[in-house]
């Protein structure tokens, strides 16, 4: 049963939808999930339907009695003040703490996987006739840089078992779901041994488990 009619409106792959189920999961809430392909049939959230969801034509989007929520980000604190006592705090402490938090995860969402989102590599194909090569040695450039500045920023934090201390917030929902990506590409994580090690800490916490790309009723099954 879902938590005051919670719909999720998400891709199994998609890195920002993929923080939304760690945020969701993180405050123990419960959702309908409905998936929306960005590939097949033209990519649907190119759909009418989805656009009058999100005229960004983007995922996740997340319905909340009646409500209609874009952005992870907002989403993610949404949550948290929603449900303030539910589940963990996303972004907790006093004011200095809580821009640290957002600091970390704007580094990822706003200057990082941006330039690794599924449009813009399909517009260095179509329009710069960058090959699949090409494509993923550009988003390896950019999120090594981008991840460089992330180890160095988390030394200047609390130090603990993530990314802010010994509990997960926000910063963890969105450095999990790029070193997927990074994944994806091949990138070599050995340059960041702090970020290794909360990956390693996120893999045996139950909220990541349950939010990873493999485990998402809408991702492909082996054979």
């Amino acid at each position: 049963m879902a938590d005051a009619s919670l719909r999720l409106f998400a891709y199994w792959r998609s890195s920002a939808s993929y923080r939304a189920r760690i945020g969701l999961a993180l405050k123990e809430l419960q959702y309908e999930l409905v998936s929306v392909h960005l590939v097949n049939d033209g990519g649907q959230q190119h759909s009418p339907e989805h656009h009058a969801r999100n005229p960004q034509e983007l995922v996740p989007a997340l319905e909340h009695d009646g409500h209609m929520l874009t952005q992870s980000l907002a989403i993610l604190e949404y949550l948290d003040e929603v449900w303030p006592d539910r589940g963990a705090r996303l972004v907790p402490g006093d004011a200095a703490d809580r821009q640290r938090i957002r600091a970390l995860g704007q580094a990822i969402a706003c200057e990082i996987q941006p330039l690794g989102n599924l449009r813009v590599l399909k517009a260095l194909g179509r329009d710069f006739g960058a090959s699949e090569e090409q494509r993923e040695a550009w988003s390896r450039h950019w999120m090594s840089l981008g991840l460089q500045a992330f180890e160095e920023m988390l030394a200047n934090s609390p130090q603990g078992r993530y990314c802010y201390g010994n509990v997960p917030t926000l910063a963890d929902c969105l450095l999990i779901p790029q070193l997927y990506n990074a994944d994806r590409v091949g990138l070599d994580l050995a340059a960041y041994p702090r970020i290794r090690a909360i990956r390693q800490q996120c893999a045996t916490h139950p909220a990541f488990i349950a939010a990873h790309p493999d485990n998402q009723p809408d991702a492909p099954k082996a054979a």
